[in-house]
């Protein structure tokens, strides 16, 4: 199954799919609001803008899986994100990125090895994976490397499409 076939939900409890981004760069983000790297919020945001028009985008995934650090209902989350950190970017429901419940995005993406060659379970929050615009997935970046960081830069731009 291709990450495009995915079914998945917004934030909102729509049915949607990353095949809304076909054609599109696009981050996947674990993301909590009651962490030490939600300001990285800030910088997704940033990235978001400067690459939307370029065929990019940012797809936030809230996650309750590491310390409860994301304990809010989809309301709550919403309420953070856009008034704290002006997010546009889309949001997609709460999901288990680890364990028995591991959503089947995250049971692809685990698949894909880190810089250092680590594939396997999400270690926290604000882990990042980067799918090119055939919907494959080109690179990996755990928490401590933030999106402004030039090794994210570098690779979001080399998987542009426009």
């Amino acid at each position: 199954m291709s990450l495009h076939d995915i079914p998945l939900r917004t934030l909102g409890g729509e049915p949607t799919s990353l095949a809304d981004h076909r054609g599109k760069a696009v981050l996947i983000v674990n993301v909590a609001s009651k962490c030490g790297s939600t300001p990285q919020y800030a910088a997704l945001e940033e990235m978001h803008k400067t690459y939307a028009d370029r065929g990019f985008t940012v797809v936030g995934v809230p996650c309750n899986q590491f310390g409860g650090q994301e304990p809010g209902t989809a309301e709550e989350i919403e309420t953070f994100c856009s008034t704290t950190y002006g997010v546009t970017f889309p949001m997609l429901e709460k999901t288990d990125v680890n364990g028995e419940g591991r959503h089947p995005l995250y049971a692809e993406l685990t698949r894909t090895a880190d810089a250092a060659g680590e594939a396997g379970d999400i270690a926290w929050n604000f882990e990042k994976f980067l799918v090119s615009p055939q919907g494959e997935v080109v690179a990996r970046f755990r928490t401590r490397t933030t999106p402004d960081d030039p090794a994210v830069v570098s690779a979001v731009e080399a998987q542009l499409p426009a």
